[in-house]
């Protein structure tokens, strides 16, 4: 796999399609990781992201998967907000200098 593919992944959902991403993050709340993914589409806006739940199986693998619990959703999307601020924070800082 080229370097410029290493954060690319395939997904499939419950309907058999393929669904490729870029994984742009993994962030951490309250034991559990989720992952950043930017669909690689024509379809999608330029700044739409997916998030879902991410874990290692017993075997290391990589598991996806979604978010279905409403409090755990508000969560995540509370810490992800943070998280684009404070990137859009160091950005600005880093345009100043």
């Amino acid at each position: 796999m080229s370097e410029a593919n290493e954060n690319v992944l395939v997904l499939v959902d419950e309907e058999g399609t393929e669904h490729s991403f870029d994984l742009l993050d993994i962030f951490e709340i309250e034991d559990n990781k989720y992952a950043v993914l930017f669909p690689l589409n024509e379809d999608c806006a330029e700044d739409e992201v997916v998030v879902m739940k991410y874990a290692l199986d017993d075997n290391g693998e990589e598991l996806f998967s979604d978010i279905e619990d409403d409090d755990e959703w508000e969560r995540v999307t509370e810490a992800y907000d943070k998280l684009v601020e404070e990137y859009d924070d160091l950005d600005d800082e880093e345009e100043d200098n």
